[in-house]
Parts: structure tokens; sequence; C-alpha cells
């Protein structure tokens, strides 16, 4: 708990557009949690308000990973905000957006009814086509600058935005199809909460651990630089052995997915 209120604490004051965009979207997220009690509507036999919620807390979570790891980085102010306010406005825009749809009662993703929805849609895709154009700049900066950091850790940190660019392609994956499930229509029966389909392949899956190997694989680090405090061969070497099998855990629900497998099956 007190690790958490560190990066609270350390992403308001180095990153305060960050931070209050975040609390912003964390209201949405609450009130997209009210909504699926009180609002009865459902888009493809799900509530109008789950994806909001689901993408919002996600959202909160990946804007806080990028306001804390920033300070990693040997970055001047000017650069920082620049990359902090890009990264702010985009995905506050898109936070925006998805809320907004459930709102309306329509899907956010892969509509193309109305001009409207489609223009929609067509934002939401700039936006994270900027967002991985800056992921994919951190993965260089990773490589070719000193963190101010543990060697384990940044080498943690590189392997964590490669395996979200990893990621944003199997979102690259959904769109091409414009749909996320494989062998079966989108919504129906999914796994509680997550909704990940039980009938069919979803590729939502892969997409999912993706994304959030940047905060999995760094903590994974930091468990390992206490584990081994006096070697950085034995840090790395866990480091990299958990990766490697955290991008094979993708890759394989990627592929099960594309089979038309689900991750789960219930009758």
């Amino acid at each position: 708990m007190n690790n958490l209120k560190q990066v609270f604490s350390t992403v308001k004051s180095s990153s305060p557009i960050l931070y209050w965009f975040a609390m912003f979207i964390l209201l949405l997220a609450g009130l997209s949690f009210v909504g699926l009690f009180t609002d009865d509507r459902v888009v493809q036999g799900i509530s109008v308000w789950l994806k909001p919620l689901k993408f919002t807390i996600s959202t909160v979570i990946y804007m806080m990973t990028v306001g804390f790891l920033i300070n990693f980085y040997p970055y001047s102010n000017r650069k920082k905000k620049i990359i902090n306010g890009i990264v702010a406005w985009t995905l506050l825009l898109e936070m925006i957006i998805i809320p907004l749809q459930g709102f309306r009662g329509v899907q956010s993703h892969y509509n193309q009814n109305t001009l409207f929805d489609g223009v929609l849609f067509g934002c939401m895709g700039i936006f994270i086509g900027i967002n991985v154009i800056l992921m994919m700049i951190f993965i260089v900066d990773t490589v070719r600058l000193k963190l101010n950091t543990e060697k384990s850790v940044q080498w943690a940190i590189f392997l964590g935005w490669a395996v979200v660019l990893l990621g944003s392609w199997v979102g690259g994956q959904m769109i091409s199809q414009m749909a996320h499930n494989v062998g079966v229509a989108d919504g129906g029966a999914g796994i509680p909460i997550l909704n990940w389909s039980t009938k069919g392949g979803d590729l939502r899956i892969a997409h999912f651990f993706g994304l959030h190997g940047i905060q999995i694989i760094p903590l994974f680090a930091l468990w390992a630089s206490k584990k081994w405090k006096n070697s950085n061969r034995n840090q790395v070497i866990a480091v990299t052995t958990f990766s490697l099998i955290y991008a094979g855990w993708i890759t394989y629900t990627f592929y099960q997915a594309k089979q038309g497998i689900p991750l789960i099956a219930i009758n």
C-alpha cells in the first residue's frame, strides 16, 4: 500500500497533468460502475457500461505507469512535459468517447453504423496510434540511455515496453477483422467481469496481458532485485526468463484465440 501511495505521490508532483487527468478518468470509472447497476441497457448482450468501466480503469493504470516510469529517463523537463501532455490528452479524449458511446447505448469499437460513429472510432484509432509511437520512442530510449534505476529494472522496463507493443499489435489484429472474437460473434457468454468469450476464441486475452506487461514485468524485476540483492546477473536472468514465459503466454493465448478456442470453455 505504501508503494502505491508513493506512485501516486510521485506522479502528482512530477507529472501533474497525467495525475489529474487520471483522477478525472477514475471518476468516469466510478460513474460507469454505478451505471452497471442503474442502467439495464445492453449492447451485444452486455451492459453498455462494462466496457467503459474496464477501459477507464486500465487507462488510469497506464497513465500512472507512464507518469511514474518517465522519471527514470534522463529527459529534459520540456521533453517530459511534451510526452506527458500527449499521453494525457489523447487518452482523455479516448476515455470520453468510450463512455459517451456507452451512454448512447451503442458500440464504441468497430462501429461504423453512422458517419458520427465511424468518425469517433477513427479518432480512437488515431489516439491509440499516437501512443504506440510513444511506446516505440520509450523502447529506443530505454536501450540507448542510462536510466536512473538498477540494470535489471531497466532491462525489465525495456522488455515491458516490448510486450506492450506486442499487445498493441494484437489490438491491430482485432481492428483488421473488425471484431475481437474468432469463431463466434462478439458478445454473448463470457467470463464474469472480464467477459472473455467462453464459446469461441477471444483476442482480447492476449491484448490484455500484452498491454499490462509494462506493469507486471518491472514489478517482477523489483521482486528479483530484493531476492538476489548481491547478484545483478541473477536478477537479469530471472527477469529475462520471466519475460520469455510471459511473452510465450501471450503468444499462446493469441494462437488459441485465432483457432476459435476459448481460454475457458463453459457449456
